[in-house]
């Protein structure tokens, strides 16, 4: 009975990974208390037990409802919930208004006949470092976008010497707040703030260029074109106003990001304005839009560019969907 709730629980961790503990703490307590009764034959099972035993206590602690992963579940779950079911197509008409350089990055990722975007979902996986001087770790992450009201979710799971981190990021209303966490019980960053905010309006503002260009046919963003290949939006969210350069390549692909208004801070307490940028490449089709498969997220130093992200996008899902029944065109 022990050995079947071990392959049992092998099979739930690739079903259902958030909730193999459920049938693996049973089998490891079976497997536990028949080593107790046999000990003098079978008392090495017990170094095989605390292998499985500390990915075990880690899973629970997940799974509890103070975990990140719970609360990322809970509030990407709330928002979702009051979608519209549908939403107007992009139309030509919706484009007249843009400056022709946007027009054509539009066109060429074919958010043309496709729903507006309401809200969106999107993995990656890659390699992150806090700190100008961290290690690399490498990451998975999921994200939930919302446009109105404006939120954004970003879970973030890594390792650093073997101890499980879970980073957490959420933008709800004109709060936004960083948090980082060993084994999902110890916080090791707690970040917050006027300065956080604002770096955050930045983030929100890069996801809707990179990976729903069909939002900016509404977003409150201001237009200047600066250069043949290269436009200025200077974008509101709330009481945050903020400002990027967004420039393309000669085919119509986005290839970077970069802002002024984006604040480093290792810690969530002490920040410093710098440069942010997010060079892009690897384009192609993801949710039926054109979008960069890999990029980078750069901090700009007196010393030189840092290197702090490396990110590849792994899955992507719009809300509503490209199949949804559409609304009635927008005015």
């Amino acid at each position: 009975m022990a050995a079947l709730g071990f392959l049992a629980t092998a099979g739930l961790l690739q079903a259902t990974p958030s909730r193999w503990w459920i049938v693996g703490l049973p089998a490891l307590l079976l497997s536990q208390t028949l080593i107790v009764l046999s000990w003098s034959d079978a008392k090495f099972g017990t170094l095989a037990n605390l292998i499985v035993l500390v990915p075990l206590v880690f899973a629970m602690l997940e799974a509890s409802p103070r975990s990140f992963a719970s609360l990322y579940q809970r509030e990407s779950a709330r928002h979702l919930a009051q979608l519209p079911v549908s939403a107007a197509l992009v139309t030509e008409r919706d484009l007249e208004p843009l400056p022709p350089l946007l027009q054509r990055y539009l066109r060429h990722t074919g958010v043309l006949g496709k729903p507006r975007v309401l809200g969106f979902r999107a993995r990656f996986h890659g390699r992150f470092r806090q700190g100008l001087d961290g290690r690399w770790m490498a990451f998975s992450s999921e994200q939930h976008n919302f446009l109105a009201p404006s939120a954004r979710l970003f879970l973030m799971r890594a390792s650093l010497f073997g101890l499980p981190i879970d980073g957490y990021h959420d933008f709800v209303g004109a709060q936004a707040r960083f948090r980082v966490r060993v084994f999902s019980l110890l916080d090791l960053v707690d970040g917050r703030g006027p300065q956080m905010n604002r770096s955050e309006t930045v983030t929100v503002f890069n996801d809707l260029c990179v990976l729903a260009p069909a939002a900016l046919v509404e977003a409150p963003v201001r237009w200047t074109t600066i250069a043949a290949q290269a436009l200025r939006g200077v974008y509101t969210r709330g009481d945050q106003t903020i400002a990027a350069v967004l420039t393309f390549d000669a085919q119509g692909d986005l290839i970077d990001f970069v802002s002024e208004d984006r604040s480093y801070s290792a810690d969530g307490k002490t920040f410093r304005r710098l440069a942010w940028s997010t060079p892009l490449r690897g384009h192609r089709d993801f949710a039926g839009v054109r979008l960069p498969e890999r990029g980078d997220a750069i901090w700009r130093t007196p010393e030189g560019d840092f290197v702090y992200g490396e990110f590849n996008l792994d899955e992507l899902e719009y809300f509503p969907s490209a199949g949804a029944s559409p609304a009635a065109p927008g005015p």
